[in-house]
Order: C-alpha cells, then structure tokens, then sequence
C-alpha cells in the first residue's frame, strides 16, 4: 500500500511540476516546489496520509491524497 500511495503523490507533485532534486537519508527524498520556491521532504515508504498530504502541504499544493 505504501509505495501505491508513494505513486500516486509522485503524480500529484509532477503535475505541479514540482522537480526531484536528490536522494536523501534513507527512504526520504528532496524535492522542490516552483510554487513556493523551496525543497521539501517526501518519505517514500510512508503509509501515512497525514504525512504524505503533508509534503504536499509544503508544497503548496491544495489537492490531497
């Protein structure tokens, strides 16, 4: 279930065209946001909403998963 909602935020996040910027710690990866114009943390492995929907909160995306 995980990496399922691990695809689906990836799609959301590309659609907004937010860009993978590196590899990170373990499971965690750095992306950046052209809407806000920072990097934030996504978690791969998370099964989590909460914390999905957070990355896409930093973002500065209003949709959720």
């Amino acid at each position: 279930m995980g990496s399922e909602l691990y695809r689906r935020l990836v799609e959301i996040l590309k659609r907004h065209n937010c860009t993978f910027v590196r590899q990170a710690k373990g499971s965690h990866e750095i992306w950046r946001s052209p809407t806000t114009q920072r990097t934030f943390v996504v978690v791969k492995n998370s099964e989590k909403l909460h914390t999905l929907n957070g990355a896409l909160k930093d973002a500065g995306i209003e949709e959720r998963l």
